[in-house]
């Protein structure tokens, strides 16, 4: 704890004559190193706490200026060692400010009694006119949240987790904000009621009231000019700049809002990106991105999700007000000037083009093309699956993670086969077959969720989803029995043999969290019955869940095995292993290579038009080559022929080894 002194005589009369004057002077107390030189123009009312100023800082430019303080008022305000506060326009009242901050060119900044800082604000996410609220904390998580929106069938489960929250926002009511260490604050309007953390630079913002930037020395926050947030909280390693405008809004970590993006009651989980465009009561989980000046979100849920320019979404259906809601599944992409009327639910890394209103439910199955024309929905099931652009977004994920908090609020599985994307293909593919028992196998059309599935189509995606199911159920048994020599089947069957009987069942992914929903169930029913009854104990469920990913995973698949193939697992022996193998071989090949001809496609003649801009086809071909380079040497076509060669490679190793045991 920092001892502080009273100012001597000498010290009062020093800070008078440099136009410094005090309610009472008495009430003013300094570090026993304190001196005068640097305080000038400043007037304190209340209990002040005054640091030493000993250093300078830099400014753009190379300007130095020494810390001190010169033409403020304060009330109330602790100020940590070598800051400098200057030109503050009004008044700096009921903060501690840590060290080595700057703030200058400031209008105010106060608390005025006892705030939350954002804590607790409820955000009507999904429902405009309410009945989703979530409250929002500085450890919410994507999964807290998408379980408090949408678990509303459990109001006890509901009803212990709105306690848990209070509680967190209580426990962390105050009547004095905090301004952390290194933070610099230039050329603000109005803060008020904001909890700022450490390394955190506010530079032009407009308003600033009721919310916590929680800010940190490993991932810093920037806000920039023109932005105005109210009831917010802001999490560590994130961008709002340019006229971002948010009210009652939560913004995850490494989330980068700008270019006048306006958004309200809405939550944006980790690594979100919103420009231009603008949100109304929407659950954007981790990876949500929309640039586009033109584009709504509303009332809807994504995650893994690409908006397109224009893209919107309608939750008026009828008269009683912007009631509905939707979903798209993680991954899902919308085109340029596509729309959804709510309420409907799009399947897991589909592509939604053209104008849709008629409520469709395809979550059943995943990676389709939802096509518009004239006014009919048609579906295309599966068709993604073979898209140069899915495996790309599968790619690109992680490596986008801009997250350097070490304290990681949602866990993110990035899988694009998973036992959640997978149990949906066993879904469709029994799905689409029966559309074909019922309908007769020469009928053009088939109806489904006031959606057409063409009969091509229908065939293609269930052998689309053979090809997927063969590839998720060959990689699971290639990476349990990898790296060890077995004399017998037993050996194998022994090997095969789950750890856990956790993973059986459904599997749910909930917001970014890829698990088996015995599982969340399992933490939900603990949360009820009163056994978990902190936010740290629920992150600490999700974290485990999480971390076990993979073991739970192989439970499933291991079921999932024997059901595909027709197999009792304790009777397996080496010669299924190895027709197992050798169907996943074809079907990582087979995929690989259709992932090949659709990327060929970009580099079609179609695709050359606009290059060479004057010359012959020589020179529009030679364009091309110097700005997208050729096919062959592009990085990602090299990537899917070496993934056929480790694949292939990595399928007859395990054949070979197979092929040994004995009986």
């Amino acid at each position: 704890m920092k001892e502080y002194r009273k100012l001597t005589e000498a010290e009062k009369l020093r800070l008078t004559n440099q136009a410094c004057e005090a309610d009472d002077w008495e009430k003013v107390r300094v570090d026993k190193r304190f001196t005068c030189e640097y305080v000038h123009h400043a007037r304190f009312s209340g209990e002040v706490r005054l640091g030493v100023f000993e250093t300078e800082f830099v400014m753009p430019g190379g300007l130095k200026k020494h810390s001190g303080i010169r033409h403020a008022t304060l009330h109330q305000v602790t100020v940590g060692d070598n800051c400098l506060i200057e030109n503050v326009q009004n008044y700096i009242a009921n903060y501690e400010i840590g060290d080595h901050t700057l703030i200058e060119n400031v209008d105010t900044i106060l608390v005025d009694g006892m705030s939350t800082f954002g804590n607790g604000v409820e955000v009507a996410v999904l429902n405009e006119t309410g009945g989703r609220e979530v409250l929002i904390n500085d450890k919410l998580s994507a999964h807290q949240a998408y379980i408090l929106a949408l678990y509303r069938h459990r109001p006890e489960l509901i009803c212990r987790m709105k306690a848990i929250a209070d509680f967190y926002s209580n426990k962390h009511a105050a009547a004095t904000g905090v301004i952390g260490h290194h933070v610099t604050i230039l050329n603000t309007g109005s803060i008020k009621a904001v909890r700022i953390g450490d390394r955190c630079r506010i530079n032009g913002a407009s308003r600033l009231s009721n919310g916590s930037v929680n800010s940190n020395a490993e991932a810093p926050v920037y806000i920039g000019h023109g932005v105005i947030c109210d009831d917010f909280i802001i999490s560590s390693g994130s961008t709002v700049d340019d006229g971002t405008m948010l009210t009652r809004c939560f913004v995850g970590q490494a989330c980068k809002l700008g270019h006048n993006y306006s958004a309200s009651d809405s939550l944006f989980f980790s690594n979100c990106q919103g420009e231009n465009g603008e949100a109304c009561a929407i659950f954007a989980g981790p990876f949500t991105v929309t640039h586009h000046k033109s584009t709504l979100l509303i009332a809807g849920m994504f995650s893994f999700m690409n908006a397109g320019s224009g893209s919107n979404q309608s939750n008026h259906m009828y008269k009683l007000g912007p009631i509905h809601q939707g979903t798209l599944e993680r991954g899902a992409k919308t085109t340029s000037d596509s729309y959804v009327l709510w309420p409907a639910r799009v399947g897991a890394f589909s592509l939604v083009m053209g104008r849709h209103v008629n409520h469709a439910d395809t979550s059943n199955l995943p990676f389709s093309y939802l096509i518009e024309d004239r006014n009919t929905t048609y579906l295309v099931p599966g068709v993604n699956l073979r898209s140069v652009g899915t495996i790309r977004d599968a790619q690109k994920w992680p490596k986008r993670d801009k997250r350097t908090d070490p304290n990681r609020l949602d866990y993110i599985n990035y899988n694009l086969l998973s036992p959640y994307t997978i149990q949906k293909m066993f879904a469709g593919r029994h799905l689409l077959k029966e559309l074909k028992r019922v309908s007769g196998e020469t009928s053009e059309i088939y109806s489904y969720q006031s959606a057409k599935i063409r009969n091509s189509a229908l065939n293609k995606g269930v052998a689309f989803y053979e090809i997927a199911i063969n590839k998720f159920l060959g990689n699971s048994i290639i990476k349990r029995l990898e790296g060890t020599l077995f004399q017998s089947d037993e050996e194998i069957r022994r090997r095969l043999r789950p750890d856990t009987e956790i993973g059986l069942g459904e599997w749910v992914d909930i917001s970014g969290l890829i698990a088996p929903k015995s599982e969340v169930d399992r933490l939900l029913d603990g949360i009820e019955n009163g056994n978990i009854n902190q936010l740290k104990g629920i992150n600490a469920a999700f974290e485990r869940m999480h971390a076990n990913y993979y073991t739970y995973e192989w439970t499933w698949a291991y079921a999932k095995i024997g059901e595909f193939y027709g197999l009792e697992p304790e009777r397996v022996t080496a010669k299924d292993v190895i027709a197992i193998v050798r169907a996943w071989k074809e079907a990582v090949v087979k995929l690989d290579k259709l992932i090949y001809e659709d990327a060929k496609k970009e580099f079609s003649l179609s695709s050359m038009t606009g290059f060479g801009a004057d010359g012959s086809h020589d020179e529009m071909k030679l364009d091309f080559e110097q700005v997208r380079g050729d096919f062959e040497s592009n990085p990602f076509v090299t990537a899917v022929l070496r993934h056929i060669e480790v694949k292939t490679a990595l399928g007859d190793e395990l054949i070979a080894r197979m092929e040994q045991v004995g009986g």
